[in-house]
């Protein structure tokens, strides 16, 4: 199984404790388990949820199977949580999205390509890679910013990577 994420690792505790997290695109749910083992309910949303089969029956967990860039409404627009968890995924529709899906004092951490990783490897199409500063320009004037960073990371794989982690003040 996948670790998680460094960075998510370093701020997840900015999440309010108990809270309800959604992984969004949660791929193989390495952040729905690291946050159901911290106590939260979790929501684990992907096109492709075998991974989580193990996961159907446990409490506390929600799973759903969408396809985000589908067309079809977006499953969760009436809920709202006290994180958001998005990494190694980026459909831009969805950016604007997610603020209005967090609590008050609810956090979004975010962790994806930017350009500059097609020098590594997948994904390579500018579709599929923040331009710089791209997520501090979309959440800067709607959450209050607690890290940002654009960076090469070493580990699991070289990759070039836009992280943030941002509060709902509202």
């Amino acid at each position: 199984m996948n670790e998680p994420s460094s960075w998510v690792l370093r701020h997840a505790g900015y999440i309010p404790e108990g809270s309800d997290v959604l992984d969004l695109a949660c791929g193989t749910g390495r952040h729905a388990r690291l946050f159901l083992m911290s106590g939260h309910y979790v929501t684990a949303l992907d096109k492709n949820t075998a991974a989580l089969s193990d996961l159907d029956n446990h409490p506390g967990t929600e799973i759903i199977l969408a396809d985000l860039e589908d067309g079809s409404p977006f499953p969760l627009s009436n809920k709202k949580f006290g994180g958001i968890i998005v990494t190694n995924y980026l459909y831009r529709p969805l950016l604007p999205l997610l603020p209005e899906l967090l609590l008050p004092n609810g956090v979004l951490i975010y962790e994806t390509f930017m350009v500059g990783n097609e020098k590594f490897g997948r994904p390579k199409s500018p579709n599929f890679l923040l331009k710089p500063q791209e997520l501090l320009d979309e959440y800067y004037s709607r959450l209050r910013v607690q890290s940002y960073e654009e960076t090469t990371i070493p580990e699991p794989n070289p990759a070039v990577v836009q992280r943030i982690c941002a509060v709902n003040s509202a």
